[in-house]
């Protein structure tokens, strides 16, 4: 088992977010993470990644309980983080975006960067945008800069949070193909999408979320099957 969360309740303050939420990634799986918006998607990738910590249950990686682990060991033993917001920084070429993750979050020297050819086998556009400010990019182009500074990190297991959201339908196809190429490298993938449409042609398994508890799980074709899942995740 590559993750295991195992009833985890996650609160602010006296409001409950996370309800004994339970779910697994073997090695391989794109998993998806299905919901309307404010159905808890985000806190349950916060919680795996040490961002938030939760009140009860447990979190798994690779064997070993990282429940009360730091983000950045979690990183170090092979999580990684894209969110739906990006946090590209706008007076950083793409190049520091990128390899800012590296610097900060490891004990490599300045100098020692990201093997950019991976990143640009994933998306192909980034060679263009390499000396471009983060600030002049397009949302797509953002997206493109977050997915791949957390594959910098070198991670296990990718989570990716709306990546799909706000994009064009051609640029959804290349993130499509680029999820494909981040699985053929031996990453593994969760994915949050508001919509089960986009969703099902990439995930394996999927986990339907409504008001931080799990509903369901499955594979896209048995959630489509269902007539009040799809009026949660949307066909």
């Amino acid at each position: 088992m590559l993750l295991k969360m195992d009833k985890v309740d996650f609160f602010v303050k006296k409001t409950q977010i996370l309800r004994s939420v339970s779910l697994e990634v073997t090695p391989g799986e794109i998993v998806g993470l299905l919901g309307r918006n404010g159905a808890g998607k985000s806190s349950i990738m916060k919680s795996v990644m040490g961002l938030y910590q939760p009140k009860n249950g447990s979190i798994t990686f690779l064997d070993r309980d990282v429940t009360k682990d730091s983000t950045r060991s979690r990183v170090l033993s092979g999580l990684a983080y894209a969110p739906e917001d990006s946090r590209v920084f706008p007076e950083l070429t793409v190049a520091e975006n990128i390899n800012l993750g590296v610097w900060v979050s490891s004990d490599r020297p300045q100098g020692a960067d990201f093997h950019h050819e991976q990143g640009f086998e994933i998306f192909p556009k980034l060679q263009q945008l390499w000396d471009r400010k983060g600030g002049t990019l397009s949302g797509g182009e953002k997206k493109m800069v977050a997915v791949t500074r957390a594959l910098a990190l070198s991670p296990k297991l990718l989570l990716l949070d709306e990546s799909f959201e706000g994009l064009a339908p051609l640029v959804v196809r290349h993130f499509m193909d680029a999820m494909r190429r981040i699985r053929g490298m031996g990453i593994s993938i969760i994915l949050a999408a508001s919509n089960l449409g986009n969703a099902s042609k990439v995930v394996d398994r999927a986990y339907v979320v409504e008001r931080g508890e799990i509903l369901f799980q499955g594979t896209p074709e048995q959630i489509m099957a269902d007539e009040k899942l799809t009026l949660i995740v949307g066909r």
